[in-house]
Parts: C-alpha cells; structure tokens; sequence
C-alpha cells in the first residue's frame, strides 16, 4: 500500500511535544492510509489528552478520522476551560506531583494521590474506576486507553503547575476544608477532643481546631500558616 502524504500543523501551544523540525507551521507527514488521525498525532509526541479540535481541510473532524492523500490538518489544543462530563470533577496525581496534590487539597478539590510508584496500569485503572482525572507528566501514562480522562502537567514548578490546573479545569474552591495528608473532609474539634495529638505549647497557644474525618488528623493555625494562607489568597484572587 501505497503512503499517503498528508500535512499537519501542530498549535504552538503543543510545541513542547514535538521535535523543533515539526514545530515551523505545516510539515509532510506520510501515512499508512489505515491508521486513525489520532494515531497519527500520538505518534508525533502529542499525547491526545493535550488535543482539543482536530481540523482537516476547514472542517472539524474526530480522532478517528482516516486521513487521505493531501489532507491539510490543524491541530489545536484543548479549550479553556476545559469541561470532563459525566462524573463530578476529581483528579488522581502520581507519585511524582506530591506537592501539587497537597495543594490542590488544601483548596478543597477532591484529588487522590499515589505516594508510591504504582505503575501505569494501575494508576489508569484506578482513574477509571474513581472517574477521576489523571494529572501526570508521563505521556506514556496518558496516552493509556483505560483512563477515565487526563492532563498533561507542563511545569516542573509547585507554583506553575497549580496555576495551570486551576486555569485548565476552573475546579471549584473550598479553601482549608480537605486533609491534605490523606483527602479526606475535615471537621471542627474541640482542644479536649484533640488532647492526645497536642504538644503543651499548642494547647497553650491556639483555641481553633479541625481534625480530618478519615484520618482524624488535628489542625490549627500553626507556624506554616502564613504560607499556606497565601497560597489560597492568591489561588482564590486569580482563579476564585
């Protein structure tokens, strides 16, 4: 069979997925005359999970798209705000987005984390199962069909990467109402209640508590909270 020859142009924006030759407008791209388009886009580096409208010819096509000799293609990345219908908005981070999961807890959005390597398989199945939105620097994870939905993390920076989450999927906020050691939901407590879990100085010092309901961590206003309170203010200020 003979190849055919098509010509794609990726959005700047998915520039980080491609090689610098594919990244200056349209380039040939030769096919099988088989494969679906989104294959064709994987297979340039393009998770499919980054992809938003595929556009061949002027006219807007799915991922299972065979492409034909000559076809000119666009690809575009996925809108913002991006929507995940079907299931309320939750994510599943992997081992390496610790900080990003704490975070996102701490601005009271569901979001499950797997502090050991799990594996690939494992982490898909579980999104699946959990409908929850895998976030990942991996693009071998995301690119697993079994996943419910997913997104690739494009920065290296706790700061960065929140911002772009929160810009991505305008998840709604409920600052200082999640754990942020397990996820779970966190109640007011009394000083007697938590007595166990405090040192002297802290029942001395504070009078406000929580404690998590699945973990019955206590919390209070120790001496990180500064930080961690503007982490919020300007979370809520940009995307509140």
């Amino acid at each position: 069979m003979n190849a055919a020859e098509i010509h794609v142009e990726v959005a700047p924006a998915l520039h980080v997925f491609v090689p610098q030759s594919r990244r200056g407008g349209a380039t040939a791209l030769a096919t099988d005359g088989v494969s679906t388009l989104g294959h064709v886009i994987e297979s340039l580096g393009v998770p499919l999970t980054e992809v938003g409208a595929l556009v061949v010819d002027g006219r807007e096509v799915p991922v299972s798209h065979i492409p034909r000799a000559g076809e000119q293609v666009r690809v575009r990345p996925v809108e913002r705000p991006q929507r995940v219908p079907g299931a309320p908005l939750r994510f599943l981070l992997d081992v390496h987005l610790g900080t990003l999961a704490r975070r996102l807890r701490l601005l009271g959005v569901d979001t499950a984390y797997e502090s050991t390597d799990i594996g690939d398989p494992a982490l898909a199945t579980r999104s699946a199962a959990e409908k929850r939105v895998m976030l990942s620097r991996d693009r071998g994870l995301l690119r697993r069909r079994e996943l419910w939905a997913g997104a690739f993390v494009y920065s290296t920076r706790p700061d960065d990467q929140l911002h772009d989450i929160l810009d991505r999927f305008a998840p709604d906020l409920h600052p200082w109402t999640r754990c942020t050691a397990c996820n779970g939901l966190l109640r007011q407590a009394t000083k007697d209640e938590l007595a166990t879990q405090l040192k002297h100085g802290t029942q001395r010092s504070y009078d406000v508590f929580a404690q998590c309901t699945d973990c019955g961590r206590a919390y209070w206003k120790g001496a990180h909270h500064d930080q961690l309170a503007a982490i919020v203010e300007r979370a809520l200020a940009e995307h509140g």
